[in-house]
């Protein structure tokens, strides 16, 4: 008995030593901390090797190469403000100004939040507490800023019509063509993606700061982020209104730092560039979209198929041909990317890059989401896709008009030439060559 003793407390001993530093029963092991990085308002961002960040690197390989196609110009993952994958263009093309196209709608709304926090732009007022006198009708002017920042304004849409003109800068005047738009609803009771509402933004922003509207975002938003005003291009009508819905044509490296500094909930190196407390509001859903804030997809109870896998805090900046930035503050993980895909084509490709992602994590570690579910295809010829009248609205006819606005004057003001305020080598999809005047990176 005694000898049996012996040997199971020799046992008992053994094993405790063993133990010495282990976490108790029932507790997780601790994991390593994590490295953090500083973001730069430099060139480059620091970079990180994937297993510093929680990540497995086999794993992130695995769905870079897979997000790496043919139609990506540049692939870019950061953790924790650091870089830690990409693609084999991005030191070829990051520095490239490319369209956006509709994640410029996040970007008018991230200088939205700017005049929101200098108390110049209150998100509740009608609009007509900016507009000029006479300018649109009382309908138009009672709708509000919040309205125009989620996509309830009420006015018709008609998505491809509405951005057509604006492809070859035949636009006389976005502000007074979006208030020729019917309201066809009551303002925040039917989401509805127009074009022309956040044309319409972008003016009362302007009208509320008392300044030209890039002129703002240069001085609020690019520059403490290391944004230069040469870096790249941002589109204007033939009445000089900066286009809201699409066509800022920016480098994708500085499209990471947007992705970046909301990320960061408006932080940038200790600077609060953005209230944090505004990308709160404007990332949360609303009772007409869940889905959708203030021009942001976002990651509402059913919008799951979106961001396959990911935290409920997820965010998107999503534009045309997947030019997107997709965000999640609680993992400290953005993905950025550009790239041409067709319309149609390769539609379960984010949801298969997201969810290769989360086979990389290791802290923490994600639920397989599982694969890519078809959803039923919007038809071009919808009436909210396609409507000739918004068109022609364009080019002074039809009952979409404005008065007095037509292709050689508008609002009683000549007109410029179409596309005469673009850069050398710069089109409607970017900016190319080796011209000094060319936007870019250099």
């Amino acid at each position: 008995m005694f000898r049996a003793w012996t040997v199971a407390a020799a046992a008992a001993i053994t094993a405790s030593l063993l133990l010495v530093g282990q976490p108790a029963v029932g507790q997780p092991a601790q994991a390593a901390p994590q490295q953090r990085c500083e973001v730069s308002s430099g060139r480059t961002q620091p970079t990180a090797k994937p297993e510093a960040v929680g990540l497995d690197p086999a794993e992130l390989q695995r769905a870079v190469d897979f997000a790496a196609d043919p139609t990506r110009f540049t692939v870019q993952i950061f953790r924790n403000n650091c870089l830690v994958a990409g693609g084999p263009n991005n030191k070829r093309a990051g520095g490239m100004p490319w369209n956006l196209w509709s994640s410029t709608k996040s970007v008018v709304a991230m200088v939205a939040g700017a005049a929101v926090d200098d108390g110049l732009l209150r998100i509740n007022n009608p609009i007509d507490a900016y507009l000029p006198a006479g300018l649109g009708d009382s309908a138009h002017r009672a709708i509000t800023v919040r309205s125009l920042l989620t996509e309830t304004s009420g006015m018709q849409v008609a998505v491809a019509s509405e951005g057509v003109t604006g492809l070859v800068q035949l636009d006389p005047n976005v502000v007074a063509q979006a208030l020729a738009m019917p309201i066809v609803h009551p303002q925040g009771t039917q989401w509805q993606y127009s074009q022309r509402a956040v044309d319409l933004l972008v003016y009362v922003v302007q009208q509320a700061v008392r300044e030209d509207f890039q002129a703002y975002a240069q001085r609020k938003l690019f520059t403490p982020l290391g944004i230069e005003r040469g870096d790249y291009h941002w589109a204007r009508d033939r009445s000089q209104n900066t286009y809201g819905y699409a066509h800022l044509v920016l480098p994708p490296d500085d499209f990471a730092k947007l992705g970046l500094l909301v990320a960061n909930h408006g932080n940038w190196a200790g600077t609060q560039v953005i209230s944090a407390e505004y990308l709160r509001e404007a990332t949360t859903g609303t009772a007409a979209n869940d889905c959708y804030g203030f021009l942001f997809v976002v990651n509402g109870p059913d919008c799951g198929s979106i961001f396959p896998g990911m935290p409920a805090d997820a965010v998107q900046m999503s534009g045309m041909m997947r030019q997107d930035n997709t965000i999640v503050p609680s993992l400290g993980l953005l993905v950025s990317w550009t790239g041409v895909t067709v319309p149609g084509g390769s539609v379960s490709f984010p949801h298969d890059v997201l969810r290769a992602l989360t086979f990389a994590f290791r802290d923490p570690v994600l639920a397989d989401p599982g694969p890519y579910q078809d959803h039923p295809d919007i038809s071009l010829a919808d009436p909210m896709i396609s409507n000739p009248a918004a068109t022609l609205a364009a080019l002074g006819l039809g009952p979409m008009a404005y008065p007095g606005c037509g292709m050689l004057s508008c609002l009683d003001k000549p007109l410029a030439p179409p596309v005469s305020d673009w850069p050398p080598g710069c089109y409607i999809v970017g900016c190319f060559g080796t011209d000094p005047a060319t936007p870019g990176i250099r």
